[in-house]
């Protein structure tokens, strides 16, 4: 599991890096992917990844601030040239549908596959908006400006690697059945025995939290849904000792999105939505201020991809940054 940033700005693009926009690289076997914001020039930045538009499944979106949606109706009417003639889901506050309806009428763009928008209510008594597929996504709304949600993306635990001296026991050869019990079935064999997941493998391996705040002034909701994440992605648009200008506009600063990171037990945090005054050489300030607070912190780059690792029989698998 990967996040690349396709944009880690706040209100406008500038020299040193795109507006908001952050895409989530889902494990095998999906083999797909999820966007999170989508600020002007989102598709020009995706094909620089190696992320194609005909494998994005979802996007969500935090607010209806420009610097996070300008870019949608594009990438979305450039979807159906790029091979993507699957369902996508569209979620995001009251008034995107609207959006998007008004564009594509104006514009006469049609798409050639099915666009379902979902619109969050603030007070929706259910806060699940997806479960499937091995993924379960919660939103909650921020402290911002406008209608703004977090969301909270919970992969379902999984089976630990097989235990094959148990399976040969059994006279289970390698082969199908390896893969099914590999991904949590129940197998029944050809004599009658059933065998369940939890007794040929070496117990449960948790799935990971990734949590994706949209702006948002500290509150409540964003340490709930950063609650144990292993990555928590909170802006950061300016620097510790600007609080009061942060809050008049809805923002948090680099110390604050390091203290939600440390009161949610998060594992990791990654700041982006950087104002335009602080250059890319000046990040690393941003971030010793936030490792004053929380040590595990850094700062998002543009086209950066950081690995998501997940826990397997107390060590860390997965890829380096």
């Amino acid at each position: 599991m990967k996040v690349w940033f396709t944009g880690t700005g706040a209100g406008r693009p500038n020299k040193h890096r795109n507006v908001t926009g952050a895409a989530l690289q889902l494990p095998e076997p999906h083999c797909a992917w999820w966007l999170f914001d989508a600020g002007e020039a989102t598709q020009h930045q995706l094909m620089k990844l190696p992320l194609k538009l005909s494998k994005l499944e979802k996007i969500f979106i935090t607010h209806l601030h420009g610097d996070h949606l300008y870019g949608l109706p594009g990438l979305l009417s450039t979807r159906s040239f790029d091979g993507g003639v699957s369902r996508l889901d569209l979620y995001g506050p009251i008034g995107l549908k609207k959006y998007i309806e008004t564009i594509f009428q104006l514009t006469g763009t049609t798409l050639d596959y099915e666009l379902v928008i979902h619109e969050l209510a603030e007070n929706a008594s259910d806060e699940v908006v997806y479960n499937g597929l091995g993924f379960k996504v919660e939103a909650k709304p921020l402290l911002h400006r406008v209608s703004c949600f977090g969301y909270r993306i919970i992969e379902s635990d999984a089976p630990g690697r097989l235990l094959t001296d148990k399976l040969e026991q059994l006279g289970i050869e390698a082969g199908p059945l390896y893969g099914r019990l590999k991904r949590g079935e129940t197998v029944t064999l050809a004599d009658g025995r059933v065998v369940t997941p939890a007794s040929v493998t070496d117990g449960i391996v948790p799935g990971r939290i990734v949590t994706v705040l949209g702006d948002t002034s500290p509150c409540a909701n964003a340490l709930l849904l950063a609650r144990g994440a292993d990555l928590l992605i909170h802006e950061a648009t300016f620097a510790a000792g600007m609080e009061s200008k942060a809050h008049e506009f809805g923002h948090s600063t680099t110390s604050e999105a390091a203290l939600a990171a440390r009161e949610a037990g998060a594992k990791r945090l990654l700041m982006t939505h950087f104002s335009g005054r602080y250059s890319n050489e000046e990040l690393v300030n941003l971030e010793g201020e936030a490792r004053m607070v929380f040590p595990n912190s850094a700062a998002a780059l543009d086209l950066g991809c950081y690995e998501i690792l997940r826990k397997v029989s107390g060590e860390e698998r997965g890829c380096p940054e």
